[in-house]
């Protein structure tokens, strides 16, 4: 495993980061594909067996269930000290106008609900899952700083929004003299390139680390272009996102290097996403013991400028998704 820091920060993590979605309680999920506490701890001990030291979970996830299961099997065979375990905040985890967002009162019962699923006196990562417009930023920094404060949190990240509002957050923050944000947690891969218009740019210039979600488009970049699978079909974010057909293009040209090099697609993919300038961590999702393998065997591919530009050449622009 490869090791880098989080961003600017001195926070140590692994260049893979587990994430966690997969893993929850199926009657409370909206994905019918998770799995459960006994099915998942496979997964956590191959990471942990490889190096992988950091773990990306969310409330939101399986109504709370993900962060059950991380809480517990990862705990259960690593001390507390030798991970990162990241989590979110924002989504709706309850009915009522304050059931989620980004207010002070929605922060501090989510914080609280999170350390005691998770079974931790803190989170390493605390992660907004996206911004709340109807909250001022104000608001959400303060509250945010002053949970680092307390201790229960240690770092803060966010997640999709427009590279403005970033900015302006971390505008915010450095004028009030509060705890900017460290990683952004964005769409990226090579089916959906936007974000190095302006936001990749962004945290670059800034030291903000990027750990991008979706790094193999929901499996799009693993798979032939007309292959489908149970959770494609039933995705309701992939079966809105990836559709346009000049994608294909971009899917043919990942099968043309991986038939080339004589490796799997999924690891031809994540070897262009570790090689971005700037890239941290990708999340990624593992069901098949293949898939934290792939990435793993991904981190020693260096891929050569003929081979990016024939994977980067068939792009065209998306429209924006994610935020």
């Amino acid at each position: 495993m490869k090791y880098t820091t989080l961003g600017n920060s001195g926070l140590n993590i692994s260049r893979i980061c587990l994430g966690c979605m997969s893993y929850g309680v199926a009657e409370r999920s909206d994905h019918a594909w998770v799995l459960d506490q006994d099915a998942s701890r496979p997964f956590f001990k191959q990471a942990l067996d490889a190096g992988i030291t950091f773990f990306d979970t969310a409330n939101f996830y399986s109504a709370g269930t993900s962060e059950e299961i991380t809480g517990r099997v990862l705990l259960s065979m690593v001390p507390r000290d030798q991970v990162v375990i990241a989590s979110k905040v924002g989504l709706p985890m309850g009915p009522g106008p304050n059931g989620s967002g980004l207010s002070r009162g929605a922060i501090l019962t989510q914080v609280d609900a999170s350390l005691r699923r998770l079974g931790t006196d803190y989170i390493d990562l605390y992660q907004i899952h996206r911004m709340d417009a109807r909250t001022p930023w104000e608001e959400t920094l303060e509250t945010l700083h002053d949970l680092v404060r307390m201790g229960k949190v240690r770092y803060l990240g966010a997640s999709s929004m427009y590279a403005w509002q970033f900015a302006k957050a971390q505008h915010l923050a450095a004028q009030h003299g509060w705890t900017r944000f460290t990683s952004m947690q964005n769409h990226y891969n090579l089916l959906y390139r936007e974000e190095e218009r302006e936001m990749n740019p962004l945290c670059r210039d800034q030291g903000v680390a990027l750990t991008p979600y979706s790094p193999l488009a929901r499996g799009r970049l693993a798979r032939p272009w007309d292959d489908q699978t149970g959770r494609s079909q039933t995705d309701a974010a992939q079966l809105q996102r990836y559709q346009d057909p000049s994608l294909r293009a971009v899917v043919d040209a990942v099968s043309a290097v991986s038939a080339q090099r004589g490796v799997p697609r999924a690891q031809v993919a994540l070897a262009w996403l570790l090689s971005r300038p700037g890239l941290t961590a990708p999340v990624i999702g593992a069901t098949r013991q293949q898939h934290l393998a792939d990435a793993i065997a991904a981190l020693d591919i260096l891929l050569s400028d003929a081979e990016v530009q024939q994977l980067e050449s068939p792009y065209r622009p998306q429209a924006i998704s994610g935020h």
